[in-house]
């Protein structure tokens, strides 16, 4: 892999970002404000922003803090490291911790290519991710995994576990229900979406694109429930060595109980914790406290 591109300084995007499966209309609660890509003033933190190009593709990702201790934040669905974690990358200690957030290929600014979704698009990002922090240099990496980036954090724990220090991962799913698969059903026609949620999108994507690229996500994650026990990673999480913390928000209407508690059953020795009024986004929403839960884990 090698570095292309001139490392620019740009601000991270802060407050709420975007989240798997929280377009679902009757989740989507009054006040919850989503913002678009580039630079904002609710957060005047600056990081290293830069492309690498990594199995063929150029990923884009940012990076802050000087620790010793690497960490590799993973986004949601159709999401990117400046709209899904502006109250990590400015907040998490930068003295502890050295915090990369990136974005899959086909998403955010890790085009082109255009984002698909083959059946190992899951094993694919997690590769991906993998060998970028490597090319970055970092010897050995802790994840933090929201939603479809919890699924990836799984999978490579379970496949590279030498390189996984720790990992903590929320609102992450390792197999789809028929519960699921109608919530995924329910978000295909983004026309439909809140506006206050797809705005943001439409300014990041441009509306053709994050149309396009949400159906072809809802068809690909809904492949996984014609697999036997509609399994994504589930066959993974027994080889899961890494401490693991599952959180999750007792309050998230999108992914339910049975998800955390079922990963929480099948990585050997990880711990649970449980947000009483936490939502999907419970990242962005209660911040202070995530933060501070997930500095203490990975310390």
């Amino acid at each position: 892999p090698t570095a292309t591109g001139t490392v620019t300084m740009v601000a991270v995007l802060g407050g709420r970002g975007v989240w798997r499966l929280r377009l679902l209309p009757s989740a989507l609660k009054p006040g919850i404000h989503v913002p678009g890509a580039g630079p904002a003033a609710a957060f005047g933190t600056l990081v290293t922003s830069a492309k690498v190009t990594v199995n063929g593709v150029q990923l884009h990702y940012q990076q802050t803090g000087e620790g010793d201790h690497a960490i590799l934040l993973l986004p949601g669905m159709l999401g990117s490291g400046e709209t899904d974690f502006g109250p990590q990358l400015k907040n998490l200690n930068k003295k502890l911790f050295t915090v990369v957030a990136w974005d899959p290929r086909g998403y955010g600014h890790s085009r082109p290519p255009d984002r698909d979704f083959p059946a190992d698009f899951f094993e694919r990002d997690a590769k991906d991710a993998v060998d970028l922090m490597k090319a970055l240099k970092f010897k050995k990496v802790s994840l933090l995994g929201w939603s479809d980036g919890g699924i990836t954090s799984l999978i490579a724990a379970a496949k590279y576990p030498s390189y996984i220090h720790k990992m903590v991962i929320w609102g992450a799913n390792a197999y789809v229900t028929d519960k699921d698969s109608m919530i995924y059903e329910g978000i295909r026609d983004v026309s439909k979406w809140n506006e206050r949620t797809r705005k943001p999108l439409e300014a990041l994507y441009g509306y053709d694109y994050f149309a396009r690229t949400c159906e072809k996500w809802v068809d690909g994650i809904r492949q996984f429930q014609h697999l036997p026990d509609g399994n994504i990673c589930r066959h993974l999480l027994p080889q899961v060595q890494c401490p693991t913390l599952v959180v999750h928000g007792e309050k998230d209407p999108l992914v339910p109980r049975f998800h955390a508690d079922f990963i929480h059953e099948h990585v050997k020795g990880s711990r649970l914790h449980l947000m009483p009024e936490g939502k999907h986004n419970l990242h962005l929403r209660f911040a202070n406290e995530f933060n501070k839960l997930a500095e203490d884990f990975l310390q």
